[in-house]
């Protein structure tokens, strides 16, 4: 089990990085609202190295909560950017509705599904804190 913690520990960090360097590359921080995943991600990767090295159960717990927020900021994201798109395609066709709406507002200018990215990493570190060893209680503790 410790191998598969350590692969999911690794993954989740090439993720955090990976998806801040493509925010930073997109220039994803033009106003408060754009700055947030980056935030989010940064403040997700000090946590994250931080349980790696201590694995103790303060940070396992931290973890965990800022997944929470991960997940949080994708389902903003994926509203944010589907929002901006269908409001760009009513501008565009003002009569346009219902799954030609939709389907035009997901193929838009901004990806609509890509915050789905911090959606997915959010899951990945709960599952990698899953479980964790630090949060098992130890003969002597309460459980």
């Amino acid at each position: 089990m410790e191998t598969v913690r350590r692969a999911l520990f690794y993954l989740l960090c090439l993720g955090i990085l990976g998806a801040g360097a493509e925010l930073l590359l997109l220039e994803h921080y033009e106003d408060p609202w754009q700055l947030a995943p980056l935030i989010v991600l940064g403040l997700g990767l000090i946590v994250l190295v931080w349980c790696g090295v201590t694995q103790s159960r303060v940070s396992v717990r931290l973890l965990q909560t800022v997944m929470a927020v991960f997940i949080v900021t994708g389902i903003i994201g994926l509203w944010m950017h589907y929002s901006g798109n269908a409001e760009f395609e009513l501008e565009m066709a003002p009569t346009r509705s219902g799954l030609s709406l939709v389907w035009e507002s997901l193929r838009g200018a901004t990806p609509a599904v890509a915050p789905a990215t911090m959606l997915y990493l959010g899951l990945l570190g709960l599952v990698y804190t899953g479980r964790h060893p630090s949060l098992v209680p130890t003969s002597c503790e309460e459980p």
